[in-house]
């Protein structure tokens, strides 16, 4: 290499300082590949079962309320796990962490799209949370851990945020099209070939770059009760459809749900190594960042969920034609999460936060209002798609960025498991409060409903989506405010500068 270094035109100290940068920033981009690519399938099989519920649902024989486990059993592990996956990143490395919750996951899509019965369905739906909640962790981790505080992070955070939103709206379409023209049990299958390419290309492309640790115990009592009690939780919010809020059925999870949440605190405060140190709460941007997360995410579930019930059931779509009608969302998920660092640099992050959910609440309000028996493609769903979609577009990007900012790097997957765990539960109540004013408002009286009466429900359940995402507005106060980020100097020196940082972390 001196030779030929010798011979060609570049000095040495050029040449030396080029091919790390050069280096460097193949290596954060691949991070960033790897971390899109796990997040955009956790995200995905979300949403891919939207559509393909009422064919779940004739094919397996379910109730409407058996109906919404398939979705809520993923959505519960998922959040009571997410803990786990991400201190258990930090403690054995990323890589091999992200390694087993893809095998995981792909290996109950297969059981998932294999099932002859509904328990063996939902089973394989918490099984395969379980598998996401280890992987999600990993796929922000690896981000905060690569790219230091600033505007490298950023973009890479909008790039995550947007291919992993995105997978949640381009889920209407993969899950319409599969189920058309294959079957409902291909919205899981389709899984299993995807997992098996992922674990290939990481496996041989991808090297593990972890300082590892002392061997230490995970705080598996802790993840049972958090899961234990958010279960509960969605399980007595879910009876009200049937039971009064005064009934033991009700009561009786509620109050578990809140001891068990309790006793996970107190684990937490007292174990050597808990899912959650405590003092992460003394950051007020991880503290309030969690908070409004976990607000803002009660209606974000709504988005995808009622209008894929509404265009199939009341408007009588096809599940593609259905799919195809998300693809606005999409476009607008998309736009909404590449624009938001920009308007970050230039307003703030606390004002973005704001803004994308002043946007969202209002998408959210004019869906309810405008949801109806006869409703249309134009009339009804592309004008308040897109306004929701863009709203959480522009609203995750700067809520993640605020709620990850100031924890130490050997803590990035604690407080990536945190940030996830916040949307994943605030969305699984949420949808399970939505869910029971729905039914509340369908007013069927034992009947069938109608239409109509469908329709009333999904609007209902839109206008309160809206509430409390008007709600995490009122609360993004709690944020602390943060100067705009400086302009950096045209120097030589910037531009490794924005790339730089600790890699030990990171699969590079």
């Amino acid at each position: 290499m001196a030779a030929m270094s010798s011979r060609t035109s570049p000095s040495p100290s050029t040449s030396s300082k080029e091919a790390p940068a050069t280096g460097h920033a193949t290596r954060a981009w691949a991070v960033v590949l790897a971390s899109s690519i796990g997040q955009f399938l956790v995200v995905l099989d979300v949403s891919v079962v939207n559509v393909a519920l009422p064919s779940i649902r004739d094919g397996l024989s379910l109730s409407s309320g058996t109906l919404q486990w398939v979705v809520n059993a993923y959505a519960l592990t998922f959040a009571g796990f997410l803990l786990l996956g991400g201190r258990a990143a930090d403690l054995f490395g990323r890589k091999p962490v992200y390694l087993v919750g893809l095998g995981l996951f792909t290996a109950a899509s297969l059981a998932g799209g294999l099932a002859r019965d509904p328990e063996m369905l939902i089973v394989a739906r918490a099984v395969q949370g379980v598998g996401a909640a280890v992987l999600a962790p990993v796929t922000l981790s690896l981000l905060t851990s690569t790219f230091p505080e600033g505007p490298a992070r950023t973009r890479a955070i909008a790039t995550w945020a947007a291919v992993g939103t995105a997978g949640g709206a381009a889920g209407g379409l993969v899950g319409g099209l599969l189920t058309d023209l294959l079957s409902w049990r291909w919205v899981l299958l389709i899984n299993v070939p995807v997992g098996v390419l992922v674990v290939a290309v990481v496996v041989l492309g991808l090297a593990e770059r972890h300082e590892r640790t002392a061997r230490r115990g995970l705080d598996l009592p802790g993840a049972a009760l958090v899961t234990l009690g958010v279960a509960a939780l969605a399980y007595g919010i879910g009876r009200t459809e049937s039971q009064s809020w005064g009934t033991a059925e009700v009561l009786v999870p509620l109050v578990g749900g809140v001891l068990a949440l309790a006793a996970f605190v107190a684990v937490e405060a007292r174990t050597a190594e808990p899912l959650v140190p405590l003092r992460l709460f003394r950051l007020r941007a991880v503290a309030a960042g969690n908070v409004v997360t976990f607000v803002a995410m009660t209606g974000a579930f709504a988005m995808w969920y009622f209008l894929s019930l509404y265009m199939q059931n009341v408007l009588g779509y096809s599940a593609v034609r259905a799919g195809l009608s998300f693809l606005p969302h999409t476009a607008g998920v998309i736009v909404g999460s590449k624009v938001a660092p920009r308007l970050m640099r230039r307003f703030g992050t606390r004002t973005m936060v704001a803004a994308g959910g002043v946007v969202t609440t209002a998408g959210f309000g004019w869906q309810g209002l405008v949801l109806a028996a006869d409703g249309t493609f134009l009339g009804t769903i592309l004008g308040p798609g897109v306004l929701m979609a863009t709203g959480i577009g522009l609203l995750m990007t700067p809520l993640t960025d605020a709620a990850t900012t100031g924890a130490a790097a050997r803590e990035a997957g604690v407080v990536a498991g945190l940030v996830n765990t916040s949307r994943q539960i605030g969305g699984a109540l949420g949808l399970a409060v939505l869910g029971a004013v729905a039914v509340a408002a369908t007013a069927a009286d034992g009947a069938e409903p109608g239409p109509g009466q469908l329709a009333d429900g999904y609007a209902a359940a839109y206008l309160a989506a809206a509430a409390l995402t008007a709600a995490s507005v009122v609360l993004v106060g709690l944020l602390p405010r943060t100067e705009n980020p400086p302009k950096q100097r045209p120097t030589s020196s910037s531009r490794p500068a924005e790339t730089t940082g600790s890699t030990e972390d990171a699969i590079a």
